[in-house]
């Protein structure tokens, strides 16, 4: 599909909310660069956990210049742990800053191939693409979210209780919304779209149809 002119989409959610699946639903549909924030988040953490005397911020930072965007879609990156640890590296103010770098510089200029940029995380609303023609806050409930991470984990073969990836959820909520650097919250002009009682397609169809309404006004 081709637009009239650039777009740029910004989504926050709390995990598991069903944010990344709409994300690429939406820029699959409006051929939009997609980019999952949270992912490079993970990749880190990855390294913190897997590599810990490499961890530094400089080492992070050559990563980051060299940041291919497949990388970031390594299954090796799904687990609980992974998870967990990238919430603790994101209050890093030092880390942050080289990770928001990359968001932004991806957001405004996107390659020519695509109508514009579609960004997922906990502050892309107001802190990466302030500016963005659509915000959408993308949320579920705690149980609902632990089920579907719970069985995503399953589907990777990850031998796991589903109490544990509900602690987990609950402590990573706790995490993003109330750390002092970019915490992730809805802001007033975004959309928010509850993913509970919907399928991926009813909720897509709902994004899609507030996106062309706008587009064609």
């Amino acid at each position: 599909m081709k637009l009239e002119k650039k777009i740029k989409v910004a989504i926050d959610s709390p995990a598991a909310a069903g944010a990344g699946t709409q994300a690429k639903l939406i820029s699959k549909y409006f051929n939009l660069f997609y980019l999952d924030t949270g992912k490079i988040y993970r990749m880190i953490a990855y390294i913190k956990i897997n590599q810990p005397k490499k961890y530094n911020y400089t080492y992070i930072k050559k990563i980051m210049k060299n940041l291919n965007i497949k990388d970031l879609q390594a299954k090796k990156l799904l687990s609980n742990e992974v998870g967990t640890m990238a919430s603790i590296i994101s209050k890093d103010k030092k880390i942050r800053k080289l990770v928001h770098s990359f968001q932004i510089k991806k957001a405004y200029h996107p390659p020519k191939k695509y109508n514009g940029s579609c960004l997922d995380g906990r502050d892309i609303t107001y802190k990466i693409i302030p500016d963005a023609d659509f915000k959408f806050f993308i949320t579920a409930n705690t149980k609902v979210r632990a089920l579907r991470r719970y069985r995503e984990l399953k589907g990777l073969n990850k031998k796991i209780s589903f109490n544990d990836v509900l602690k987990s959820i609950k402590k990573r909520d706790k995490n993003d919304y109330n750390r002092k650097i970019s915490p992730l919250k809805r802001t007033k002009d975004s959309i928010l779209i509850n993913t509970t009682n919907f399928s991926k397609r009813a909720c897509f169809l709902k994004i899609k149809n507030i996106m062309y309404r706008k587009l064609k006004a």
